[in-house]
């Protein structure tokens, strides 16, 4: 998903005039469409159709707008769609619009195989990994053949990865109207729930909402040694619970918070990386969780609530410790508040209220009228625009061809997204057609060795492997798919395990040798990018080691006695802290080896759940107290240092 920015970036090529218009016009379309399905105005107008129908035309826009906006090859600033590009676009719209209207009849003809289901399909699948090969580059485009080529020749892989070999005419046919193809649920949610969080993204941004989450941040944080880093990493959190990309996420705030991060004498590489943890937790934090959540909630066939229940601790954890090794950092480091004359107002920020008002909308329909989470951000993007348009930020109200454009710019936005969950839907049919899950199953488990933990280290170096240079949707989709089953199959609750999946996935981000958020952020910075990601690994630690913990301990997903979530809570809070102090080599004073040492030791003792083996409250008990008595006594020798 991106941000305006790079909206505007993505259709930059088209010169205004006739082609700018035609994609705008697609674009708006798109958005329009996905509105009208998510509040069923087809039901309304006596309209019937299968859910396989709308998404294929959704597919239809997708498609010609890539090829009308991404040029054949990336970074290219052509004049104008080429005549190529055209021609592809048109055949987009009407081999996937000719799959829309003859659905009903085609999807009962997959098996026979005539041409006029074969033909459209084949021309589908070509168009769709050449638009995925445009918007996100080779990587998923790879992994998407090397999937492809096991349908078509799975009888010549041995042992346990030998699966069935598929006709091509068959696959293709499958692949473009079976719903556990391009038609199926990653498509489902993505042209439903994710249009609608993106457009109230976009609301937000053109309604001042992301100027407002800086500002808010600033004055909450501003204050206070690091104020920088912790504006970093609130703005970051905020923006990047509802942006849903990673990298967008830097780009957004990035911009604003990694320059003021360096004037207050933080080096580059560590300027950088604060911001690329930060915006990468976003991936991690509800509601959007990078549309992975809804994904997961169909997946799972769990109410949305309950994913959210599972994600908030980890997540506010995750944050806790970015929060407490930014205000280490800043005191061993002498980094000072911001300036006040670069603190916003509090009047001026009294006026974005209403932004948090629309948030109020957005949560009390999702958790208290149970609304589907599609029509709950529809409405919520409503009380955000008349309430904006009534009292607009800092004295500046948006117009109403800026509020109309947000449609468009919602189009373009999505159209990334969209085809990673078309290409989601290849992964899944080949999984279902072939019984390649099944088989990656039970091999993993082999190699895991029936042993949980063997296998979680497996899985964790699996994930961050297949989830580099991917984008959010595509790695869960993947992780999910591959993964988790092995998990579930040794006993790991299932949300913990899609939960673990994800997070390993998402590490990708920030790990060498390809941690795009943390190079994007490294580019702002102007830091090296190798020392900007292993710098984010760092300030991430929590993040490798929170899912093993969840794993094992389901009290800290919200699975347990309020007493043992409580228990869990507190402890991995004190763990948190004294590890990060650890890392950072300060608490009320610089450490010494040994003190880190210590203060690491006992963090793990603490940080470990004291349900997470027979014998574990022992441990954690003695982490709480030797962890509780290291601090007191660094406060009090540095309180006689200073005396003396």
């Amino acid at each position: 998903m991106k941000d305006t920015a790079q909206i505007q970036e993505g259709v930059r090529g088209l010169l205004p005039g006739g082609w700018s218009t035609l994609s705008n016009a697609l674009a708006a379309l798109l958005t329009l469409m996905a509105i009208g399905w998510a509040m069923s105005f087809q039901r309304q107008i006596g309209l019937d159709l299968y859910p396989q129908q709308f998404f294929a035309a959704m597919l239809a826009l997708t498609l010609a707008l890539a090829f009308l906006t991404l040029p054949f090859r990336r970074g290219i600033n052509r004049p104008k769609a080429p005549w190529y590009d055209v021609v592809l676009a048109l055949i987009s719209l009407i081999a996937v619009g000719y799959i829309a209207v003859r659905y009903p009849d085609l999807v009962l003809m997959i098996f026979s195989r005539p041409p006029e289901l074969w033909i459209p399909s084949v021309l589908i699948v070509l168009l769709t990994l050449e638009a995925l090969r445009r918007a996100c580059g080779w990587a998923l485009v790879i992994i998407i053949m090397a999937f492809l080529f096991y349908a078509l020749f799975g009888d010549l892989f041995p042992g346990r990865l030998q699966g069935r070999a598929q006709n091509w005419q068959l696959l293709a046919g499958y692949m473009a109207v079976d719903s556990n193809g391009i038609l199926g649920l990653p498509m489902s949610v993505a042209t439903t729930i994710v249009v609608a969080f993106i457009f109230f993204g976009v609301l937000l941004g053109v309604t001042g909402g992301t100027t407002f989450f800086t500002d808010a941040a600033m004055i909450g944080m501003g204050r206070y040694r690091g104020g920088s880093m912790k504006i970093s990493v609130l703005a970051s959190g905020l923006f990047g619970s509802i942006s849903g990309s990673a990298v967008a996420n830097v780009v957004g705030t990035g911009v604003v918070t990694i320059p003021m991060i360096k004037n207050d004498g933080y080096p580059a590489h560590k300027a950088g990386a604060i911001e690329a943890v930060a915006s990468t937790g976003g991936q991690l934090m509800p509601p959007v969780m990078g549309a992975a959540a809804f994904l997961m909630a169909e997946f799972l066939a769990v109410p949305y609530s309950a994913i959210v229940s599972a994600a908030l601790i980890p997540a506010l954890l995750y944050y806790v410790s970015l929060f407490i090794q930014a205000d280490l950092e800043a005191a061993k480091l002498g980094i000072r508040p911001v300036s006040k004359d670069q603190i916003p107002s509090g009047r001026k920020v009294l006026t974005g209220l209403h932004f948090a008002f629309a948030f109020a909308v957005l949560i009390y329909l999702l958790f208290w009228q149970r609304y589907q989470p599609e029509r709950a951000a529809l409405w919520a993007a409503l009380a955000l625009t008349i309430t904006s348009l009534m009292i607009g930020y800092g004295g500046v109200r948006p117009s109403i061809p800026a509020v109309f454009n947000a449609f468009s710019k919602t189009g373009h936005s999505v159209v990334e997204i969209l085809l990673i969950s078309a290409a989601s839907g290849f992964v899944i049919g080949v999984l279902n057609i072939t019984g390649l899950s099944f088989n990656l199953t039970y091999l993993l488990v082999q190699v895991g060795g029936s042993s949980l933990i063997a296998l979680l280290a497996l899985s964790a170096i699996v994930c961050i492997v297949l989830g580099m240079g991917l984008p959010t949707l595509g790695v869960y989709v993947l992780l999910a798919a591959l993964v988790a089953p092995a998990l579930i199959q040794l006993g790991v609750e299932p949300i913990a395990a899609h939960l673990y999946v994800l997070y390993f996935g998402m590490m990708s981000m920030i790990t060498p040798p390809i941690a795009l958020a943390a190079f994007a952020a490294a580019s702002i910075a102007r830091a090296p990018s190798m020392a900007t990601g292993w710098a984010a690994m760092r300030f991430g630690w929590l993040a490798y080691v929170i899912p093993v913990l969840f794993v094992f301990s389901p009290a800290l997903i919200m699975i347990g006695t309020p007493l043992a979530i409580g228990v869990a809570i507190l402890t991995a809070g004190l763990g948190v802290w004294l590890i990060s102090a650890a890392l950072a080599g300060y608490f009320s004073g610089p450490l010494s080896a040994s003190m880190r040492i210590l203060f690491g030791a006992t963090g793990v003792l603490a940080l470990i759940p004291s349900d997470a083996f027979s014998g574990a409250g022992y441990t954690d008990a003695l982490g709480v107290v030797l962890g509780l008595a290291l601090m007191l006594y660094d406060v009090y020798r540095r309180r006689q240092e200073r005396l003396t």
